[in-house]
């Protein structure tokens, strides 16, 4: 029930990236619905920042945080083998970690490439691969992946991010008709040009060409993304997996 915030009444989540940005406002929409959501961050003083500012909103609120090496499938394993005896059950994750980058492909360095791979896509992997059979021992589950709109139209540079979103994608597809059968619904969101702190430093000069190619008028909020990730976690969207669904305002890249 939308209006009385219960869409996830009973579930519990759990979110990489989920610090700031998109991340952020999909723990504190899933938390608005009932969730209990463990947030997942790169250091503990910014998963312990981000519990206190959400605290502070709702002192209500079961949110917890963990700050495993996404790279590395060992780390992961222990951070959800931790949850799960904890909570009892883990039934969404959300995969919302991520980097980028606009390095032109002259420039553009091996080390620096591998670092988009390693937590764009392998961080996805690591985390479905230590999520699954908790899922599949509770009688299915949910995971929803954090795509982009260049990983369908491509950029002009940076050639790594729209390449690690490419695979996202290919994940997304290939999992959800893997796990279907364990009633393991998988499916990804995949943003526009979104207003994050990375984007408030962006001067009107160049945000405004932006928007003006944009059918709707106006660049997309962290909370309009959370929104499309509430929906495909709730059972609302219990019959729709292998989805990609752009969350974009029409934007075309």
């Amino acid at each position: 029930m939308i209006g009385g915030y219960d869409m996830l009444n009973g579930k519990v989540a759990v979110v990489t990236g989920g610090t700031r940005g998109i991340g952020f406002a999909t723990v504190k929409k899933f938390l608005e619905n009932g969730a209990k959501v463990i947030l997942l961050g790169s250091r503990k003083e910014s998963v312990d920042k981000a519990i206190s500012e959400l605290k502070g909103i709702n002192e209500n609120y079961e949110v917890d945080g963990a700050w495993p090496n996404l790279s590395n499938l060992s780390s992961v394993e222990e951070a959800f083998k931790k949850i799960n005896e904890k909570y009892g059950k883990i039934d969404i994750l959300v995969n919302n970690a991520g980097m980028s980058s606009m390095d032109k492909i002259y420039d553009y360095k091996e080390e620096d490439f591998k670092k988009i791979m390693d937590l764009n896509v392998n961080a996805v992997f690591n985390c479905s691969r230590a999520v699954v059979s908790y899922m599949k021992e509770n009688g299915g589950g949910v995971i929803l992946n954090t795509s982009s709109m260049v990983s369908i139209y491509g950029q002009p540079s940076g050639c790594g991010y729209p390449a690690s979103k490419f695979a996202v994608n290919g994940l997304t597809k290939s999992l959800a008709r893997e796990l279907g059968r364990d009633n393991i619904r998988v499916n990804a969101v995949a943003p526009g040009v979104t207003l994050t702190d990375m984007m408030k430093d962006v001067p009107d000069s160049v945000i405004e060409p932006i928007i003006k190619s944009i059918p709707l008028g106006r660049i997309g909020k962290p909370e309009d993304i959370a929104n499309a990730f509430l929906f495909l976690a709730s059972d609302m969207a219990s019959y729709i997996t292998g989805v990609v669904l752009s969350v974009d305002g029409a934007a075309r890249s």
